[in-house]
């Protein structure tokens, strides 16, 4: 057992299925933390995909003060819960879900997302007709029906993470050049091979989790996504943006909680990303501008946090 992990819980038995489906078809792992309401639209939005799909649905919860097991088994009644007794990070409680699952696909899913009636029979079609998939990801609105960006993306390299900071992706959307990242110059309802999704929706084939291993635990929270990708891409994998369904995704509801916190593990998380793929690549002096130049956003943005949190305390 993780060290830190209370024992499984396991909220109830799943219910007998007829033995033509008795193999479970997709599990589904979702890491909660302090977002109970998004957590129950979520489950109740899985109860309704499922209808048709052998499904399990693995709870993992990270010491939320708010959580109650009950309002998981209410929405969704064949779920296993898991309850953390520390907050463990994205990528660790994740973990404790994707070695327990069992289905035929994986499903890493946020809290604060809710599928569409059809998401998981079409995501099953979708990587049942091309075996050359190892990771695909539906086409993930806002609320207001915009699409999150970050459901298609390359690889933060530097010449692309300038791009970025000097604003000139969001001043030319359309250009192949400088929209490299967020791929904005293509149709959001194309189907376009990718380098990676955002962490909110990731349908894994499990062959890709028995190559390509688990979630890297160094990321406590943002970056466990591109890493991961990264490593199925290198492994031979395609990686694909399968606009088959779409999926709403109510995003930042559990990194709101404190903006500090979520500000150093992102920043985090670009650094490391940065020294496990990338700076051997680039000469000395790159590395040196891309560390600068992260940890000079990162100041600013704890600075302007501090300044509001002191506003809002005045």
């Amino acid at each position: 057992m993780v060290r830190g992990v209370l024992p499984i819980t396991r909220v109830t038995k799943r219910s007998a299925v007829p033995a033509s489906q008795e193999i479970c078809a997709v599990s589904i792992v979702v890491v909660h933390y302090e977002t109970l309401t998004r957590l129950a639209n979520c489950l109740r939005s899985i109860a309704l995909a499922s209808a048709s799909v052998p499904v399990e649905v693995l709870v993992i919860d990270n010491a939320s003060r708010s959580f109650d097991p009950e309002a998981v088994t209410q929405a969704l009644p064949n779920s296993i819960v898991i309850r953390n007794a520390s907050n463990v990070g994205f990528a660790r409680a994740a973990n404790q879900g994707l070695r327990q699952a069992s289905g035929r696909y994986l499903l890493l899913l946020n809290p604060d997302t809710v599928l569409a009636p059809d998401s998981l029979e079409r995501m099953i079609e979708y990587m049942d007709a091309r075996p050359e998939v190892g990771l695909a990801t539906a086409r993930l609105i806002l609320a207001d029906g915009r699409l999150d960006l970050a459901c298609r993306r390359s690889f933060p390299t530097p010449i692309r993470s300038f791009y970025r900071i000097t604003l000139l992706s969001r001043l030319f959307p359309r250009s192949r050049r400088f929209a490299q990242y967020n791929l904005t110059y293509l149709d959001e309802f194309a189907e376009t091979e990718i380098d990676a999704p955002c962490g909110a929706f990731m349908f894994v084939r499990t062959d890709v989790r028995e190559q390509v291993g688990l979630l890297d635990e160094r990321y406590f929270m943002y970056g466990e996504d591109l890493d991961w990708s990264y490593r199925i891409k290198n492994a031979g994998w395609k990686v694909m943006y399968a606009p088959v369904t779409t999926v709403t995704h109510f995003k930042r509801s559990s990194s709101r909680q404190s903006r500090i916190p979520t500000i150093r593990a992102f920043h985090h998380a670009m650094r490391l990303f940065y020294g496990c793929w990338y700076e051997a690549r680039y000469p000395r002096v790159v590395s040196w501008l891309t560390y600068g130049a992260i940890n000079a956003r990162e100041a600013l943005e704890l600075l302007s946090a501090r300044i509001s949190e002191r506003m809002a305390r005045a």
